[in-house]
C-alpha cells in the first residue's frame, strides 16, 4: 500500500484501505450474484445495509484519517491551492452512478 500526504497518516491509511477492501469485497461478491434477480427495492435495501456495515466497521477510521490528511494539507500551506482548485474547476453536478445492468 502507498504513503499517505504526510508521515504520521500513513498507519491510519493503511488501516482504512484495508478496512475499505474487506468491505468492498463483501460488498461486491452478492451484490454481483443476486443483481439479475433483484428489484430495486432489494438492491436499494442491500446498497443501505451495506452502508450501515461501513459505518460500523470503517467510518470511524476513515474520520480519523481524514482529519490527519485535512490537517497535513493544511500544515503544508495546500489549503488555498485546494481551494483555488476548486474556484477555478468546480463540480457542478454529483456524478451519476448506474444502478443495473446497461440498457446500450
Amino acid at each position: 500500500m502507498a504513503h499517505s500526504l504526510s508521515p504520521e497518516c500513513t498507519p491510519l491509511k493503511h488501516a482504512y484501505d484495508s478496512c475499505f477492501n474487506t468491505w468492498f469485497e463483501s460488498y461486491l461478491q452478492p451484490a454481483v450474484a443476486q443483481n439479475a434477480n433483484a428489484t430495486p427495492a432489494q438492491r436499494t435495501e442491500y446498497s443501505k445495509k451495506k452502508a450501515e456495515d461501513f459505518e460500523t466497521n470503517c467510518g470511524g477510521v476513515w474520520r480519523e484519517y481524514k482529519a490527519c490528511v485535512q490537517k497535513a494539507v493544511k500544515d503544508r500551506g495546500l489549503s488555498d491551492l485546494l481551494e483555488q482548485a476548486r474556484d477555478e474547476h468546480p463540480l457542478k453536478e454529483q456524478p451519476s452512478i448506474p444502478v443495473g445492468p446497461s440498457k446500450t
